[in-house]
């Protein structure tokens, strides 16, 4: 019999394998744009923790092993920021980001305070891309940030109504 993963709060005790699974999934967006020195590969464990303190931070664990994450801030606009929804290569492709998603959203929906969601990925990441159009996120803006690097900025409105069973 297999394991079922769960989604849960991250805690303190999760902040080194949280880093340690952004680094390893990072490579590939690493390698994709040839930047080895984006932020995710540079954040300090410090960050990440201070991270888990000032926003909403979700884990996805099979057994002990933290195999998914991702974090999100609701700003004084209203507007729920959700980033590094990061999720380990051998569990890909399986529906466990888009489970994250729907939770993260969940959660930082039902208090109340986000009138939207915003999220954002290169130009090249198209299964990243994919699956927020897939979650009703549409692409508001793109930021030419230098020769290999254009930043899509995605966004799709809260819906009062889907989180009215979790108040």
């Amino acid at each position: 019999m297999g394991m079922s993963v769960t989604i849960s709060a991250a805690t303190e005790a999760d902040a080194e394998q949280i880093l340690k699974l952004q680094y390893l999934c990072y490579q590939s967006e690493a390698q994709l744009y040839g930047d080895y020195s984006i932020e995710p590969l540079t954040q300090s464990l410090d960050s990440v923790r201070a991270e888990l303190t000032s926003g909403t931070v979700l884990v996805a664990r099979l057994g002990d092993e933290v195999v998914a994450s991702v974090r999100g801030t609701v700003d004084a606009d209203g507007t729920a920021h959700i980033d590094k929804l990061i999720v380990h290569p051998r569990m890909q492709r399986h529906g466990l980001g888009g489970r994250l998603l729907s939770a993260v959203e969940a959660r930082l929906g039902a208090a109340g305070a986000a009138k939207r969601f915003q999220l954002f990925s290169g130009h090249r990441s198209d299964h990243n891309l994919r699956l927020y159009r897939q979650h009703g996120y549409e692409a508001v803006s793109t930021e030419r940030v230098d020769d290999r690097l254009t930043v899509v900025t995605l966004v799709k409105p809260v819906e009062a109504k889907a989180f009215a069973a979790s108040a």
